[in-house]
């Protein structure tokens, strides 16, 4: 994850401790009140809808407006993603990224700072691509002689069965999905999960306003977007698409009741 303009500070070692979740503009409620953060590992996911009632033209910006919390990581909002992973391979010294962002922003006859932008995302998606092709026929030739050799690493199922857990526990667990930094929390107590809580990079880059009133990364990105046709925002859109943003994921809804929302099908043609 990454804050605006970091390019040239040193990468930092995730401190996952240092996440928090804001609810100040976001559908939800929490027990201690709106303006206070929750740590992931004691987060609650308590819906409350304020909103107008569809269809409307306009949301309340300075209530609640988003179905989104706000994650913050020490108090900060981060972009997390193809850019976010660029640009940290960059100031860790990663030759060949260095050598693909260079040659990209000398192609283009631009500075560093244009990587902060819709062209830098699209950009480093890019540039991960060719990274990734470049490497996968090594990485392919590896796993395939530790598997032969009997390394099975990769695969550790000693907690794979809930028997084996204790009758309380808490754990996390954090990875690099395709569209960011993706953390899980789960409590265990009398052998059951008590309570889980995700939070997913469409969540980081596509939340609302926190309790300080600073934007979320979505929000950031399109001040002073220059729109050509306001019938036809394209310009938004296209701002919007370089983050890949996943709603879905990001929204954790259920129905405790198990009714159907929603039924789709599908016919062969």
């Amino acid at each position: 994850m990454i804050h605006n303009g970091d390019i040239g500070n040193p990468p930092q070692s995730l401190d996952q401790g240092l996440i928090q979740e804001y609810i100040t503009h976001s559908w939800y409620s929490y027990p201690e009140g709106d303006s206070v953060s929750k740590h992931p590992s004691q987060g609650v996911t308590q819906p409350n809808y304020t909103g107008p009632t569809p269809p409307y033209q306009y949301l309340d910006i300075d209530g609640k407006y988003s179905w989104l919390k706000a994650p913050r990581y020490n108090n900060t909002p981060m972009e997390v993603g193809p850019l976010a992973r660029v640009l940290i391979a960059y100031a860790a010294g990663h030759t060949r990224i260095r050598q693909l962002v260079d040659g990209v922003l000398s192609s283009l006859q631009l500075g560093s700072e244009a990587l902060f932008s819709t062209l830098g995302r699209v950009a480093a998606r890019g540039i991960e691509t060719q990274a990734i092709a470049e490497r996968i026929d090594a990485w392919l030739d590896q796993l395939e002689a530790n598997i032969g050799a009997g390394n099975l690493q990769i695969h550790n199922a000693s907690k794979w069965e809930p028997s084996t857990w204790p009758q309380e526990a808490t754990g996390w667990g954090t990875t690099e999905a395709p569209r960011g930094g993706l953390g899980h929390w789960v409590h265990i107590r009398d052998g059951k999960i008590e309570n889980y809580q995700a939070v997913v990079p469409t969540t980081w880059n596509g939340s609302p306003r926190d309790a300080l009133g600073q934007r979320g990364i979505f929000e950031q990105a399109l001040i002073g977007t220059p729109v050509a046709d306001p019938t036809q925002p394209i310009e938004i859109l296209r701002t919007v698409h370089s983050f890949d943003p996943c709603m879905a994921c990001s929204v954790h809804l259920i129905d405790t009741q198990n009714h159907e929302l929603t039924h789709v099908k599908v016919e062969a043609f």
